[in-house]
């Protein structure tokens, strides 16, 4: 699955430099992740790195995109593939 940041953002600004993807970016009111970007960070960390830098949790899993690992692993495949 990918990330998801809820309305509880205090758009602190900490996330989005620990992307590793740049999948999150400044929406309207609050931070957003871009699905089509979000790995959990598979590929680069053991853990999603803005759920550990997020001072009010407000990172969760967005239920309604699954996504097994092996799909992050090709998702990351793709990206950084396209980074080159």
């Amino acid at each position: 699955m990918s990330l998801l940041i809820t309305d509880e953002c205090i758009n602190c600004d900490v996330c989005e430099p620990e992307c590793p993807n740049d999948a999150i970016s400044q929406g309207d009111s609050i931070y957003v992740i871009d699905a089509s970007k979000c790995t959990e960070c598979v590929g680069h960390y053991d853990t999603p790195q803005c759920v550990e830098v997020c001072p009010v949790d407000c990172i969760p899993m967005d239920t309604s995109n699954p996504e097994t690992k092996e799909q992050l692993q090709a998702k990351y495949e793709r990206l950084t593939a396209a980074k080159r």
